[in-house]
């Protein structure tokens, strides 16, 4: 059961590098217990606005709590009560899994056996502990960030900051941070992410946030986002390049809309409001033309698609979440 009440408020934050504008007046809400994905091209802010909620910088207009503690009054209180996680690994390859979580919970001024057993409990839940003696310079880039997450929870805090947290990361080890993220939304912590995956975003997130020259320009949950973005897709994908526009056309007739083409990949893509009348239109307008068709397919938006054409329309625009 989650509690509405946000673990993460952000109302009106601004923040300026000389003639650059990071934050533009940013407004942020995160229920208790929930993902929240910030997504955005690069310079978007994101990563200005998880300095300014992690108390590593100090914003220039607007306000801030976390936890409960104001960023600015109480920032002491808002650090005691987080975890952050940044784009690079904070452990040291030298030492042992082991040696850097007893070490992490030694400079959080738990003793040592109570650091040893915290360290030993921490390997156990991220599926490290066969490999918790070995230096972490052996380490799959999977397993140094999940021994990254692990490090911003020997305190077990609350409230976690994810920013950007598998970049460079193969498919295995994204997964693998996946499921450890999950594992800690399972248990009640509440979660901020940054992440230039879109999949990651959908995969993890309760909501998103999408945001551009430093505000929010839309909100809600991925599927209602997808929606906004206009329902089903059909997609048409051609043998040859030279059927391409024909193809097009005979879409553009069959469906009354305006199909977007990517020539790279040989695909038509449209949208449509009735996905079986509009399959059958669009075979029927093909057949027999010559126009040599690989696939037909109707389809989801995805969020890639919602983040461009978000980040492409200067447009606010918000779904309840």
């Amino acid at each position: 059961m989650h509690d509405d009440t946000p673990a993460i408020e952000a109302e009106g934050l601004r923040k300026r590098y000389g003639d650059a504008e990071a934050l533009a007046g940013l407004d942020l809400a995160v229920p208790a217990g929930r993902v929240c994905a910030l997504l955005g091209p690069n310079g978007a802010g994101k990563t200005t606005a998880v300095r300014i909620l992690t108390t590593l910088l100090r914003p220039d207009a607007g306000r801030a709590r976390v936890a409960g503690h104001d960023v600015l009054r109480h920032p002491d209180r808002v650090r005691a009560a987080i975890g952050l996680v940044g784009q690079h690994a904070a452990v040291d390859e030298v030492l042992s899994g082991r040696q850097n979580l007893v070490l992490f919970g030694r400079l959080h001024h738990l003793s040592t056996p109570a650091a040893r057993a915290r360290a030993d409990e921490l390997l156990d839940r991220f599926g490290l502990a066969d490999t918790g003696t070995r230096p972490v310079s052996g380490y799959s880039g999977g397993m140094r960030r999940r021994l990254d997450l692990a490090a911003s929870l020997v305190r077990a805090p609350g409230v976690l900051f994810l920013d950007e947290p598998t970049t460079g990361l193969d498919p295995r080890g994204r997964s693998e941070v996946w499921d450890a993220v999950r594992g800690l939304v399972a248990d009640g912590t509440t979660v901020l992410l940054t992440t230039q995956y879109l999949e990651e975003a959908d995969q993890l997130a309760d909501t998103v946030r999408v945001i551009d020259a430093g505000r929010v320009v839309a909100a809600g949950t991925p599927d209602q986002l997808k929606n906004d973005l206009g329902g089903d897709r059909l997609d048409v994908v051609c043998d040859r390049v030279d059927d391409l526009d024909r193809a097009a056309a005979l879409v553009a007739a069959a469906t009354a809309a305006t199909p977007a083409v990517d020539p790279a990949a040989l695909r038509i893509s449209v949208p449509v409001a009735d996905r079986v009348t509009a399959l059958a239109a669009v075979l029927r307008a093909l057949d027999g033309t010559g126009v040599a068709v690989a696939d037909v397919a109707v389809r989801r938006p995805t969020l890639d698609e919602v983040f461009l054409r978000l980040t492409d329309t200067p447009t606010e625009r918000t779904v309840t979440a």
